[in-house]
């Protein structure tokens, strides 16, 4: 979740840079790697030429200084006959060295594009490593919303949240949502400190008043959905029930985090009945203090909040674990999937609460004048990045949902979302694809219906 009421603002420009050279093609047959995944809202992120498969990230922070240190080691195949091909990084990071298939590899920079000529080529469906050496200080990117994402400072630390573009402000990746990876971060912090990232918590050890975390997370995660959050948190590892529940909490917001970890199995047990099984190996959550960043977001296995959660917005990121996490759009205007997803989920869990009736919550929504704004922004392709996180995406999603759900009967509805997960689980699908497993569930032609509540300007009539 990312909603936000800010005005649209500018991209932060990524100037130039540059750092050893680039020495051409190399071979008969090989061509550069695309220098972007082909997404209009974001036409550099991601590259192409090859998949990466697997992040092993090895780091090390300072936070007084906000010096970062940094060996990206990514594992990747290619998937055309490469003679270079890109990784995202901004330019505010110093590249010391890359090697590829442990060779040294000629380098270069061009704005946010990390240009990477190895020694020969690489073949076409073959494995293959790169080594990246790094260092800087990181900070955030300005999306066109006016939001900050990727390395946000506090007071004691990072919160680290990164949809749409904020990886790249601290390694280097293959950096759009297609090119799903398996992560190893090993993080190395004051020992007044505390790192957090995804998955599963593997080891801690301490030495010479620095601590090393290091945490695997074993499915395939997009790279907006990583993070390393540093702070002074109380972390809590348990087992809830079936869930491993792992927290981190800002002592300053510890009393009114209350049971937190406690919170998350009630949620994941309505959801699991309603979904299909919880996807991944542990669950919880990181709660920091950094109330002027404005949103929370649904990081995989832990999602991330400046401050202590509502119950709504508890279950909205809990859900996006299914609906985002588990499953993620292939392009950016296929946000809906994500947020119209968790918004139903929201409501879903208020009326299992008894908190707000789900009609109730579906008519609020409606409500609006047919003239309002709000009507003029389709869900399934809110017209470019300033318009990812707004509350058409949100709203007109949970709506279409519940339109669907009249439409074609409880029974069919939650086959449809249970088998729209078990389909695509770590991996992509577009509206397209819904659609047509909407359509083949109930065995009825839902054109019409997905036409004025998705994709037309104006309010549907009902």
């Amino acid at each position: 979740m990312k909603l936000l009421a800010a005005a649209v603002a500018t991209l932060i420009a990524l100037g130039p840079g540059s750092a050893g050279a680039d020495a051409g093609s190399i071979g008969v047959g090989a061509a550069p790697g695309a220098e972007g995944a082909g997404d209009p809202y974001f036409p550099q992120q991601g590259n192409g030429g090859y998949d990466a498969t697997h992040y092993d990230l090895a780091l090390g922070y300072e936070p007084g200084s906000n010096q970062l240190s940094g060996v990206a080691t990514i594992t990747a195949r290619a998937t055309q006959e490469l003679s270079r091909f890109d990784l995202d990084l901004v330019d505010t990071l110093a590249v010391r060295s890359v090697v590829v298939n442990g060779a040294a590899a000629s380098f270069r920079r061009s704005g946010p594009e990390l240009v990477v000529t190895p020694p020969g080529r690489l073949a076409s469906g073959r494995p293959f490593s790169v080594v990246v050496r790094y260092d800087g200080k990181p900070t955030y990117l300005v999306d066109p919303d006016g939001s900050h994402d990727g390395w946000i400072r506090t007071d004691d630390g990072v919160f680290n949240a990164n949809e749409p573009q904020g990886a790249m402000t601290w390694y280097p990746g293959n950096h759009h949502m297609t090119d799903k990876a398996t992560y190893r971060f090993t993080v190395t912090v004051p020992s007044t400190r505390v790192a957090v990232a995804n998955g599963d918590l593997a080891s801690k050890t301490s030495q010479g008043g620095r601590t090393t975390y290091v945490w695997d997370e074993r499915e395939p995660m997009a790279s907006y959905l990583s993070t390393v959050t540093i702070g002074k948190f109380q972390l809590s590892d348990t087992k809830i029930g079936n869930f491993r529940v792992i927290t981190a909490v800002d002592p300053r917001n510890a009393a009114k985090a209350g049971d937190f970890a406690k919170r998350h199995k009630p949620i994941l047990d309505y959801f699991g009945s309603l979904f299909g099984p919880y996807p991944f190996s542990s669950t919880g959550g990181i709660i920091d203090r950094a109330s002027d960043v404005g949103y929370s977001l649904e990081t995989q296995t832990r999602p991330i909040y400046p401050q202590v959660p509502s119950e709504p917005l508890l279950s909205h990121e809990l859900a996006h674990q299914w609906f985002g996490d588990a499953v993620t759009p292939t392009r950016w205007k296929d946000i809906w999937l994500n947020e119209g997803f968790a918004t139903y989920a929201e409501w879903l869990w208020q009326d299992k609460l008894g908190t707000k009736k789900l009609q109730d919550s579906f008519d609020e929504a409606y409500s609006r004048a047919p003239e309002d704004e709000f009507w003029q922004t389709p869900a399934a392709d809110p017209g470019g990045a300033a318009g990812l996180f707004g509350d058409p995406v949100y709203s007109r999603g949970a709506m279409t949902l519940h339109v669907l759900r009249g439409a074609v009967g409880d029974r069919a509805f939650f086959t449809i979302l249970r088998t729209w997960v078990n389909d695509h689980k770590y991996g992509n699908a577009d509206t397209a694809a819904f659609i047509a497993l909407a359509q083949r569930v109930s065995g009825r032609d839902l054109g019409t219906l997905f036409d004025q509540w998705l994709f037309q300007r104006g309010k549907p009539t009902l």
